[in-house]
This record gives structure tokens, sequence and C-alpha cells, in this order.
């Protein structure tokens, strides 16, 4: 080539490994457009996975070339999301790796020009890029005649860029919308909105807009519907909402959990009084206080290390009972995704202080729907405390692939016998689900019956403190 020309090199961006056990995620809002300048660890979209909402990072930086999926699409991982051309842009090297980086790389996923980093939220530890949105003239030195740049393979249809008008592009043309909001809204009752016809500027699309049309289409009629055969799922009328996200992960879980693990379910009524007592005497003394989940979770890691059993797994490829060294936590927070199940790591090393630190932080995080994956696996025992919601009792499903779970219910004033007279007491049922496989009866007793202990005489918990 002449005039010291150089070529743009297009690779290739597939969506990353997010998590354990995640295997798609579903576009929910793009954060570059095609012409796009992008440099390297930018994130590039919004993507919504069973676990939470996260920003996907691209490890090469260069132009925007393709984007393969429009919002609302779910990709399985390994499925391309981009593809970015690396190399000099109007003269310059847009996302040029730092001084001593090597070569840009020769294909589609080696390494060279770009951080290699695949995982959600973390970077290489450069300053963090500065979004840009600038649309060089050429993918080539000034001395090349500006030429676009193909994307890697035709594995999916480009996604156009968007024109000066306030308008997103739908797969089939485009609507007049800007929020996202409005395209999820229309997405989740399933409304085209290609049909409606918009009463903002310029036709604009607006949430009203797709409310009414919305309302109009829940209207009852006044036909009664055609009858359907037995069991013929596909014609039952009524409202369908898909499973997906966070509902759609719990349902695979759970019955993963039925399908799986041989489960029994043992409980006991205990007295709660005298560790309400030790708790109110706890926060009355000053300093940090001390939550009810932090003592009863103080407790589990207690009855934990007497049982070891139940802080396990069962690996049926070899046929072992796995006994895990450290009790990594979970607890059940109910958010407006759904009910999610954060984890505490090394709740065994940890304070009452220090679990209601947690706790609270956790659930704070997963309010805000911004839980990691890495808040969300690798838990090693359940505590589900379900009396928040009202009830006395509950036969848990085991949060698969952990060996058991504790449920406690309410704590109400009832009719008990203390000291031999009939008194009112604070009591509560304590709830174990055990995988029958890695213990007997006896065990998840013997587990059930200390922590009891415990509720009613907080006191024996010292001797493992």
């Amino acid at each position: 080539m002449g005039g010291g020309e150089l070529m743009a090199q297009v690779l290739e961006f597939k969506l990353p490994d997010l998590g354990e056990g995640l295997t798609e995620a579903e576009i929910v809002r793009w954060l570059v457009a095609v012409g796009d300048v992008v440099a390297i660890d930018q994130p590039v979209v919004e993507v919504e996975t069973a676990k939470a909402m996260v920003e996907v990072p691209c490890p090469y930086g260069g132009v925007v070339t393709a984007r393969f999926g429009e919002e609302g699409t779910e990709l399985p991982v390994g499925a391309p999301l981009l593809t970015v051309a690396v190399g000099p842009v109007d003269g310059a090297t847009p996302g040029a790796a730092p001084q001593g980086a090597s070569a840009p790389p020769t294909a589609a996923g080696s390494s060279g020009e770009g951080s290699g980093n695949v995982l959600v939220g973390y970077g290489t530890g450069a300053p963090a890029a500065r979004r840009r949105r600038v649309r060089p003239t050429s993918l080539t030195g000034p001395a090349t005649s500006a030429a676009p740049v193909a994307p890697a393979a035709p594995v999916a249809s480009t996604a156009p860029a968007p024109s000066v008008a306030p308008a997103v592009r739908e797969a089939s043309g485009p609507v007049p919308v800007i929020s996202p909001l409005v395209r999820k809204l229309a997405r989740e009752k399933g409304l085209d909105l290609r049909s409606l016809q918009g009463s903002g500027p310029d036709g604009l699309i607006l949430r009203a807009d797709v409310e009414q049309a919305i309302r109009a289409a829940e209207a009852p009629v006044t036909a009664p519907p055609a009858a359907t055969a037995p069991g013929a799922g596909a014609g039952l009328t009524g409202e369908r909402i898909p499973l997906r996200g966070v509902r759609g992960a719990v349902a695979d879980k759970l019955s993963r959990s039925r399908t799986e693990i041989p489960d029994a379910t043992c409980w006991v009524d205990a007295d709660a009084t005298e560790l309400m007592a030790a708790r109110a005497a706890m926060n009355a003394a000053g300093g940090p206080k001390v939550s009810l989940l932090a003592l009863l979770a103080r407790i589990c890691t207690a009855a934990l290390a007497r049982h070891p059993e139940l802080n396990s797994t069962v690996d049926m490829a070899t046929r072992e009972i796995v006994r895990l060294p450290a009790v990594h936590l979970g607890f059940a927070a109910q958010t407006d995704r759904g009910l999610v199940v954060p984890v505490v790591r090394d709740a065994q090393a940890r304070s009452a202080e220090s679990l209601t630190d947690e706790f609270a932080r956790l659930t704070e995080v997963a309010r805000q729907g911004t839980l990691t994956p890495a808040d969300l696996t690798g838990g090693t025992f359940t505590l589900n405390n379900y009396g928040v919601f009202g009830v006395d009792g509950s036969t848990p499903i085991i949060n698969h692939p952990e060996a058991a779970m504790l449920g406690v219910g309410r704590i109400i004033p009832k009719p008990w016998v203390h000291q031999g007279e009939l008194a009112v007491r604070q009591v509560v049922q304590l709830s174990l689900t055990f995988d029958h496989r890695v213990c007997d009866g006896g065990t998840a007793g013997g587990f059930l019956r200390y922590v009891a202990d415990c509720v009613e005489q907080p006191v024996v918990l010292l001797r493992t403190l």
C-alpha cells in the first residue's frame, strides 16, 4: 500500500460469561451506536440477566461497525454483541492500548489491542473511559478513501446508526419513541409500537399512548371465548406473563431443586422471648445496633459448625458429598424485581454487628437492583425469614445446589407453658428443609433442636463464641 496507508481491523466482541449458571441476557439499552468511537473497557450495552442489571464493557478500542440485537432481545452467552474496527481513525488511534501493550490482534478474540477482560464490572486498572459519541468520516488514514467497514461475519443484521431525529429504530423500520421505559412497557404487554400513532411532537409515542393502548387491549369483550379442547394450553385465554429475568431464573432453580433433590422437612415451635429480650438489651447498651436476622444467622453458623453435613453439596457426577469449609450464607430478600438471595461471604467469621451491617448493605443494593452476579452466587446455606410476610410456617424449597434451608416464621405472643405455668410468650416456628442424601433425620433434628435451644436460651450460644 502506498502513502503509508493503514487499514482498520474488525474485531467481534461476543456476550461474555456473566456469572455462575447464567447462559443468556436481555439487551436493555445500547450505550453506543454504529459509528461511535469506543475506548478499551468502555461500557457498550446494559443487559439484564436472571441475577442483576449490569453494564458490559468492551475489551477493544475503536469504531463500532455493527450491533447485534435490538433492545429487548435475549442473547445466549457467546453470541455476537458488536464489531469494532481497530486501527487509525482520522489519523488517530482510538482506544489504543497503553504503552508497552502488544500489537493489535490478528483475529477476533485473540490478545492484542484490548483488555482481554470479559467480566462484567471490572476494568484493567486504566482510568475509566469517557463515553464519546464521535462520528469519524473515515476508518483509514488520510491517504485513503472513506470506505465502510463490513462486519466480521453476517451472523445477524446490523443495527442502523440512529438519525438526528429523536426516534429509535425497531427491527423493521423507524418508530418515533425515545424512552426505553416506554419500549419496555410495550414489550412486557406484547404491544407492537408500530401500530400506535403518537400524540407527542412529530408523532412521538409517549407513555400515555402506550398505557391507553394497553387499557383498550385489556378491555373485556362481550362475546365469550371459543371453547378449547382439554389440555390445549396454547388456546387458554388470560394474561400471559413470560417466565424471564428474575422470575424465570427462580422458576428454573426451584424446578431443578424439586427434580434433583430428595428433600424432607422438620419443624419445631420455640419460645423466642429470651432472644428478643437479649437483643433489646444489646441495643439499649449503646453502640452498633444488632438485627434479629443477624442473631439468627449467628445461631445458624454455630449450628453448622456442630452439624457440617448441612453445609455441603452433592456431586452426582462423582457420587460424592462435598462438605464446604466456609459458610456463605444466603438470605431471601423480596424486591420489586422479585425474590433474590444475596450471599454473605464467610458468615461463620463475622460478629453479630458485622452480619447486621452486611445484611443491611446487601438488602439496600438488592432494592436498587444493582446486585452483581458475585453477590448472588456461591451460597452454601440459606436463611429464609418469611415471618416478615406475616406467616407462621412454611416448607422451604432448597436453594439448589445447597443442602439445606432454615425457615423462620413470625414471632407472636402465644400461650406457652413456661416454668410449669401457663404464660403468654413470644413463639416462633422454625422449619428446616434438608437434602436427605447428605444426612438422615437424626442429624437434621439435632441441627434444628440446637437452633431452637439457642433461640430459647441465647446463653447456649456463648459456648461457641
